[in-house]
């Protein structure tokens, strides 16, 4: 199966007048039609970042792009005008982290769904309407019709949710990006809302990209998932490889410090540190202050990601040896 997104060696650069931040230092993978991806890890590992690079969404005025972002071929970090705009909402969606502020409030959430309806496929209001009405339906809000005259602060954080996915498929994408769509939500809806967005994914055949720092979402959602950390994938595995062999000392580091069934009483295992500072580039292992396991050989040169097993690669030099 050919891949529907593959991203080679990106790197992804803010530059201010103080200060240059090298917040994704070359991220490597791809996305199968009808595939789910995991990104995880802690705040600032760059996986928002990549994600949204995928739709260019951050200020062009500041941001330094380079390497490869091609959908079906068709390199997205050269576009611009018309082609990025067709391509944003139409081809590739993205769910947002806080639906509150993604939506307009002055507008209706049938108004909001029918417009872009209307901006990718032509159809006329009555129509786009009709659409509108039927994506509410798909994602199972209750009275559909009368949910499209709500407000956003109308609805509960739940069913805002659904309303930015269904805005999100209003168009077919082949593509879908989730940025941690889920942390806002209580544990009953984000459960609701996972396996929602995991059956649209494979009834419509999507690719799906899933941000989170949550790795118990990202086992329930993913087929493979990708361990970022200081703007690196440091491990890539399938779901079960992940969870019973991670290579990685900081992919093992986050299931120790993850709470699960029989832990009453238990402490957890902390990571130490801190993640490091993304202003300089590293010349070495980013993980080798805070890992247990560093030897010299990861203090002379940041490592590859290397295979240590069938679809496992790992960026450590132990782990690979």
């Amino acid at each position: 199966m050919s891949n529907l997104l593959s991203v080679k060696d990106l790197q992804v650069t803010f530059v201010t007048p103080d200060r240059t931040i090298h917040a994704v230092n070359g991220v490597s993978f791809d996305v199968k039609r009808g595939e789910t991806l995991g990104i995880l890890g802690e705040s600032g590992s760059g996986k928002s970042v990549t994600l949204r690079s995928i739709l260019k969404l951050h200020p062009a005025h500041r941001t330094k792009w380079s390497g490869s972002i091609t959908l079906e071929g068709d390199e997205i970090l050269t576009m611009g005008g018309r082609d990025l705009a067709n391509l944003r909402g139409n081809r590739v969606s993205m769910i947002f982290q806080e639906p509150a502020t993604a939506f307009d409030p002055v507008f209706t959430i049938g108004q909001q769904i029918s417009e872009t309806v209307r901006r990718h496929t032509g159809k006329s209001d009555a129509d786009a309407m009709k659409r509108a009405k039927d994506l509410l339906e798909m994602v199972r809000i209750p009275s559909p019709a009368q949910r499209l005259k709500a407000y956003p602060h109308e609805m509960s954080g739940g069913m805002r949710q659904r309303a930015m996915i269904a805005l999100a498929l209003s168009c077919n994408p082949s593509l879908l990006l989730a940025d941690e769509p889920t942390t806002a939500l209580d544990a009953t809806v984000q459960i609701q809302v996972l396996l929602l967005i995991r059956e649209l994914q494979r009834e419509l055949d999507l690719g799906v990209i899933f941000v989170t720092h949550d790795i118990g979402v990202a086992v329930e959602v993913s087929d493979r998932i990708g361990v970022m950390y200081a703007g690196k994938l440091v491990e890539l595995a399938g779901v079960e490889q992940m969870v019973d062999t991670p290579k990685h000392p900081y992919s093992r580091g986050l299931l120790a410090s993850t709470v699960h069934d029989g832990m009453r009483g238990q402490r957890l295992e902390a990571i130490p540190g801190a993640p490091p500072d993304l202003g300089e580039v590293p010349t070495a292992c980013s993980f080798a202050p805070r890992c247990k396991f560093v030897e010299p050989k990861c203090l002379s040169a940041p490592p590859p990601l290397a295979p240590v097993g069938d679809s496992h690669l790992v960026r450590c030099v132990v782990a690979a040896a």
